[in-house]
């Protein structure tokens, strides 16, 4: 049997047929969306402004200070033209940066007028340009009215009815509540005139543009940090892609607006990489003016103390000798002074790196103490990069971020390396210091000789000279620094300003705006139908059994209003009894059909619990019981045993004590109330049940119950929840899979279909329980079944003739005339 069907793809199975029919069946919510939609299209296409979109051109160049060079180490390479480019786009998107180019041009304030439809935006068209005073709050979100009287008075109406407003401080950006006076405010004032007001507090500058007398203007102040957010999604293409060269886009509905926010972005980038260029240059300059200051000091305090040693004792001279010893002892101050210098620099910066984690620039270059080595250079250099491009990367990426852990990484390498360097470093200027000193010692040694006013002489020419030695040094290296700074440019460069030169508007066209009302108008009922169909994800007709499955559908049992299970002992003449009638009818079609003699078994599984499979076991086996044909009900279902309740049994003893040796198969056979039929429930549940049906007791068993009765009914589990059902098939003439109408879920067939595909489950059929033949989704069904039962719809010989009917009546004839013409069509 199994070779005259073919297993359905679920995945590939979708009635067409039922859902269009359930989609004309709301053809009304259809037409209402689309009117709706289309509405909406009109009142926007005639209510909208004009978008446009204005953009301006910059490139980004790796300009290398001229007098740059490893003697002058005030600045570094920010990683070359390409990772500069990233960083300029980081930044024009940075929350920190718009907030500079908003807070500059104060376009947190709107300049508005009322237009036919909407309101206006009119920035750079007004005769007024307002000028806030950042330092006092700014009632948000209110209009305020400025009327022109003369060409320099204007009067400003604002209205309130009390209340409370949100107000905001720009410097600090602090907000509040502010309470509203309870009637409008009207004031009179100047051009140029401070307008202070509990809520307000600006004055408006004459643009230069003519007011209209009369015409009303208004003003509006937004909080800043959803003004600055606007603003973030700025357009940024490279030109081509991967080059130095970045075209600025911005949209809005004003042109002015526009240009002034994308060429002041430009300028406030331009200026601040400038800046962040200098950083290393001015903090240098810094600590220069501070070393300067402090040796001009000591300069002058020991000029004062020579001449005045000169003046008292102007006989004391310093002989040719003793020039000689003072300028060896000077050069030997210099480098003691020098090496100290860079000793204490490195062991600064060895602090400096231990206890920080954010570096800056606060130490200043290595060249300014002397020290020229390119590795320590270079590695000061690459930490402050790497710093810096972890504080660009904060302004955009969350703080687990794997970058952060590989920048961090990175840092400490080098830093690693770096004290590396400088123990190496510290311990040869240490050496050469002990020797310097030692020299020093021996001059000295030799100057003690002299007679004491010539050594009190030679101490303060001595100071002398090593004052103005540092103060030479620091002077040499401050102008150092003043020239890397003064030569150093942007490396941003403006190609194309922002500017108005007609056109860049970017409106949609309204034809389009139409068409797509009309789409989306019809997506929202055809999505809504759709959820309703593709939700009903529970099998409601015998015909969508055979499109999910090429198992055959063998019967149906309609739904059992009775409070007990046993419907065909109680009412045998009922339509449920017949149909488990025909169910009897078509297993002995089955039977023959494979030729069985003797005793016959037939399984009744389903996929979970609640598809009426016990309901069927019990009728089932009482037709057969009713055939006067020895039949046996047994209870498998060992691990929920129900039958016991139906029958009024006990449940004390069952398959469970046969199997495990405990009772014989007559202490657990027990019999009914009806003729012919005998029950063996299932027993106390057991904690293998699965062992205990694959065990050779249970082959045992099923012979004992073949040589005595005629008919098997086997009551297993749902197979959709244990495989128990399964581990019975070498037993198994005939199964039964019950289906239960709006209950069984059209995925729970899978498992039954993979294993009815793999020829793992033979001689299986379903049956459909609860069946009504009303189907939920508007369209009803004809159908017949395997095996000579057929069931159909009622009714049908009895019709009374078209004339009779009303409107309605012949308007559902014609609708499943069209659903049956429909069905055909879907099927060729």
């Amino acid at each position: 049997m199994e070779d005259e069907f073919e297993i359905k793809d679920l995945q590939n199975f979708f009635d067409f047929r039922g859902f269009l029919l359930k989609v004309l069946s709301w053809w009304p919510l259809f037409v209402v969306c689309i009117g709706i939609a289309y509405y909406i299209a009109y009142y926007k296409n005639v209510r909208r402004q004009t978008v446009y979109r204005m953009s301006n051109m910059i490139t980004v160049k790796d300009d290398q200070n001229p007098f740059f060079t490893s003697n002058t180490s005030l600045t570094f390479n920010w990683g070359g033209t390409t990772d500069k480019v990233q960083t300029a786009i980081i930044l024009l998107r940075s929350r920190s940066h718009n907030e500079d180019v908003v807070e500059k041009l104060q376009f947190y304030v709107d300049y508005l007028q009322q237009g036919k439809y909407h309101l206006e935006d009119i920035y750079g068209s007004t005769p007024f340009e307002v000028d806030v005073n950042t330092a006092r709050p700014q009632l948000l979100s209110k209009m305020v009215k400025v009327v022109f009287d003369t060409d320099s008075t204007y009067t400003l109406n604002i209205d309130f009815n009390g209340g409370s407003g949100q107000a905001q401080n720009y410097d600090t950006k602090e907000s509040f509540n502010l309470p509203l006076p309870a009637a409008s405010v009207s004031e009179r004032f100047a051009l140029g005139d401070p307008v202070d007001l509990p809520y307000f507090n600006f004055k408006l500058k004459p643009s230069g543009i003519p007011a209209q007398l009369g015409k009303e203007y208004l003003i509006r102040f937004n909080g800043f940090d959803g003004v600055v957010g606007r603003y973030r999604g700025i357009g940024i293409d490279q030109t081509p892609s991967g080059s130095s060269i970045l075209t600025l886009s911005l949209t809005g509905s004003n042109k002015a607006r526009l240009v002034d926010f994308l060429n002041s972005s430009v300028r406030i980038l331009a200026e601040n990489q400038l800046e962040r260029k200098n950083l290393f240059a001015t903090k240098t300059i810094q600590f220069i003016d501070s070393s300067l200051a402090i040796k001009s000091v000591e300069m002058k305090s020991v000029q004062e103390e020579l001449n005045q040693f000169r003046d008292e004792n102007s006989s004391v001279g310093i002989g040719s000798s003793e020039e000689s010893l003072i300028a060896k002892i000077t050069e030997l101050d210099a480098q003691k002074q020098n090496l100290e210098q860079r000793l204490q620099y490195y062991r600064d910066l060895e602090n400096y790196l231990r206890s920080r984690e954010d570096y800056g620039t606060d130490i200043p270059a290595p060249s300014i103490t002397g020290i020229g080595e390119g590795s320590v250079t270079q590695s000061v250099s690459s930490i402050i990069e790497l710093a810096e491009e972890r504080r660009r990367l904060a302004y955009t990426a969350k703080p687990n971020n794997p970058a952060f852990r590989d920048l961090d990484r990175r840092i400490n390498a080098i830093k690693a390396v770096l004290f590396e360097n400088m123990a190496s470093s510290q311990q040869i200027i240490n050496n050469q210091l002990r020797d310097v000193r030692n020299e020093i010692a021996r001059t000295e040694g030799q100057m003690r000789k002299l007679p004491a006013e010539q050594q009190q002489l030679f101490g303060i020419q001595r100071r002398y000279n090593l004052t103005e030695g540092a103060y030479g040094v620091f002077l040499d290296k401050r102008s150092q620094a003043g020239i890397v700074k003064a030569a150093n440019v942007s490396d941003i460069i403006i190609i194309d300003e922002a500017k108005d030169t007609g056109g860049g508007a970017i409106s949609a066209n309204d034809g389009v705006s139409y068409v797509m009302a009309v789409v989306g108008g019809a997506v929202v009922p055809l999505t809504f139908v759709f959820l309703l169909f593709f939700f009903d994800t529970k099998i409601s007709n015998p015909n969508e059994i055979k499109r999910l499955s090429g198992i055959p559908v063998l019967g149906a049992i309609g739904k059992s209003n009775s409070d007990s299970n046993l419907v065909v002992i109680e009412d045998p003449r009922s339509a449920i009894a017949e149909a488990f009638r025909g169910l009897r009818s078509s297993l002995q079609f089955i039977y023959r059909k494979q030729n069985i003699q003797g005793a016959k078994t037939v399984r009744i599984t389903s996929s979970v619990s609640g598809e009426g499979k016990t309901f069927c076991s019990i009728n089932l086996a009482s037709v057969f019981a009713l055939s006067e044909r020895k039949t046996v009900l047994v209870g498998l279902d060992l691990r929920k045993p129900k039958i016991f309740g139906d029958f009024n049994l006990p449940n004390e003893n069952g398959v469970v004590n046969y199997l495990i040796g405990e009772n014989k198969l007559d202490e657990v056979i027990q019999k009914t109330k009806v003729p012919h039929l005998d029950v063996i429930l299932a027993g106390a549940v057991p904690p293998n049940p699965s062992e205990l049906l694959m065990s050779d007791q249970m082959d045992v068993f099923m012979q004992e119950l073949k040589k005595r009765y005629d008919y098997i009914i086997l009551d297993t589990p749902p197979v959709g929840l244990v495989s128990d059902a399964l581990e019975l098939d070498e037993y198994i003439d005939a199964t039964l899979y019950i289906v239960r109408q709006h209950y069984t879920k059209k995925g729970m067939l899978r498992l039954i279909n993979d294993k009815y595909q793999k020829k793992e489950v033979q001689n299986i059929s379903f049956v459909l329980n609860y069946f009504s033949a009303r189907s939920k989704l508007g369209y009803g069904y004809g159908y017949g079944y395997e095996y000579g039962y057929g069931y159909g719809k009622y009714g049908e010989a009895y019709r009374q003739s078209d004339a009779k009917k009303g409107l309605l009546y012949k308007g559902k004839r014609i609708y499943k005339k069209a659903g049956r013409w429909l069905d055909q069509q879907l099927e060729k």
